[in-house]
């Protein structure tokens, strides 16, 4: 009677022994050995119970085992996990568009320096027409340039008449010597002292009055 129940409860033993190994602790790599360490006791235990019950459910025990084993067998691994690929960056935002030009656009020349009874550009000057030349080097080909001088109110209404022809004439010269382009320039006129933008009372409304102005028409 006592064999019958040692050899009934020792594949129970082995069984339970290779469970418990399997699930306190064996790494996830290590399964496959686990488990057919469980078939292997198994099969060992039933082959002692050859020709009995005991025997054919040792066999299943340790077959249940390695299985066991394979299934909730604890990992310690660390399992690669794809993480997502960063956003790129997103695309700068355009430049703004810059303000179109204005149709029409005067540039005023003042106070130019010229000697008495002279219409040549004083080298004092060469600096403010030669940034307006810069300015209108730029200009797309169809632009039109109306060139227009103006005195103040010293001398006869004749006189000023013929100088203020005469400055706007030699702007218009130099304009072209600076690389603006002849055809552009479509009218120069002079309007003596008529037009009269401050009092010709004072020196400093005189020197206003003394100007040249560039009209720029564009398409």
């Amino acid at each position: 009677m006592s064999k019958s129940i040692a050899r009934t409860a020792l594949p129970l033993i082995l069984a339970s022994t290779v469970l418990a190994g399997c699930a306190g602790g064996v790494q996830k790599s290590d399964w496959p050995v686990c488990a057919a360490v469980g078939a292997l006791v198994g099969g060992a235990a039933g082959a002692t119970q050859s020709g009995n019950v005991a025997g054919m459910a040792a066999l299943g025990i340790g077959t249940t085992a390695g299985a066991y084993c394979w299934v909730h067998g604890k990992g310690n691994e660390q399992v690669a996990r794809m993480e997502p690929a960063p956003a790129p960056a997103p695309a700068p935002a355009p430049a703004p568009a810059p303000a179109p030009l204005p149709k029409q656009e005067v540039i005023t020349a003042r106070d130019l320096h010229f000697a008495f009874d002279s219409a040549e550009v004083s080298p004092q000057d060469r600096a403010q027409l030669d940034g307006i030349a810069g300015r209108l080097r730029g200009e797309a080909a169809s632009t039109r340039l109306s060139i227009t001088g103006h005195t103040d109110s010293k001398g006869t209404d004749a006189y000023n008449q013929r100088l203020s022809e005469r400055r706007a004439k030699s702007v218009s010269n130099y304009l072209v010597q600076a690389g603006v382009p002849a055809a552009s320039i479509v009218s120069v006129k002079g309007m003596g002292e008529r037009q009269p933008i401050a009092t010709n009372e004072t020196a400093e409304g005189r020197a206003t009055n003394r100007r040249v102005e560039i009209q720029i028409d564009r398409e």
